[in-house]
């Protein structure tokens, strides 16, 4: 019996070595990929990380400065700035983009006429190339709403919102998030199509009225979904720049420029190796995002 049991185990644990064996074929495949992506990130983001700590401009002679460039960040107004409005705007964005979506995917999964072509509506923004919207919405803002303003007698409405340091962060989320609602929309509708009928047929019966269905039920039965958007949307409005570029160009002034922004604009001004020191550390904030999601969305049977 037991000799039995122990060639059952041996078969056993033969069959798992087989199917753990990796074709060598599939590594031939994975080689041009590794290759390409060392050569076009890795080396570069390494050789970069190696400038930061030089007083390099891009070319030319450098030399060694230590932390010089890292403890200039944390004293420097404009990078400061830069970050404070950046994480600033990607909050208030999140959160405008994941409520509205929401909304739509909870409307666009009822039981409403033309459901299929009104999705295919609301899609459409997020083929749109970002700095396309940015110049569109740029003539808005600058002309037709202050036209419209000066018409019906709206003092703040009726000068550009862009050349208004209060007012120009805000025209910036609602491009952003009217180009970004539709990717979040269809997975929120993923979500919810995911939720089995006889639920709400079962609360239906049980006295729930349509409210306390979409809390108590629709809510929690998608949070994992919800979790994935936030986070994904976070990482991305972070890395913010054509939409910005389009419409304020960072301005007025500086009160719009995001990290991105700062760190282009300074290879481009010849302070290579700050803004690379700047570049490793934004490099660091999204690094400990992308930890941050992997343990909030492990074990989520979402997506």
């Amino acid at each position: 019996m037991s000799s039995t049991a122990s060639t059952a185990a041996s078969s056993g644990t033969g069959i798992r070595r087989r199917k753990r064996r990796v074709e060598p074929i599939y590594y031939l495949f994975l080689l041009p990929s590794l290759v390409l992506f060392t050569l076009a990130i890795t080396v570069p983001g390494v050789i970069g990380i190696f400038f930061s700590f030089t007083d390099s401009i891009g070319l030319g002679e450098w030399s060694f400065t230590g932390l010089t460039n890292y403890i200039a960040l944390f004293s420097d107004p404009a990078i400061l700035q830069s970050y404070l409005f950046t994480f600033g705007f990607s909050v208030a964005t999140v959160i405008v983009v994941n409520v509205i979506a929401f909304l739509l995917a909870v409307g666009l999964t009822s039981r409403i006429r033309m459901k299929a072509g009104l999705r295919t509506v609301f899609v459409i923004p997020m083929v749109i190339s970002g700095i396309v919207i940015a110049y569109v919405f740029n003539f808005l803002f600058s002309n037709s709403l202050p036209a419209a303003g000066s018409a019906l007698g709206i003092p703040w409405l009726s000068t550009s919102m862009l050349a208004n340091d209060d007012l120009a962060w805000i025209a910036i989320v609602i491009v952003t998030a009217w180009q970004a609602i539709p990717g979040t929309l269809l997975i929120y509708i993923a979500g919810l199509l995911s939720v089995p009928g006889e639920v709400y047929e079962a609360a239906s019966i049980d006295g729930a009225g349509k409210l306390q269905q979409l809390v108590r039920i629709t809510m929690p039965l998608v949070a994992g979904y919800a979790v994935i958007n936030v986070i994904l949307g976070f990482k991305g409005f972070l890395n913010a720049y054509d939409i910005i570029v389009g419409l304020t160009g960072g301005g007025p002034g500086t009160a719009t420029r995001s990290i991105a922004m700062s760190i282009i604009a300074g290879f481009n001004g010849g302070d290579y190796a700050y803004q690379m020191a700047n570049a490793t550390i934004f490099f660091i904030v999204a690094v400990l995002i992308s930890l941050l999601q992997l343990s909030l969305t492990r074990g989520r049977s979402a997506l």
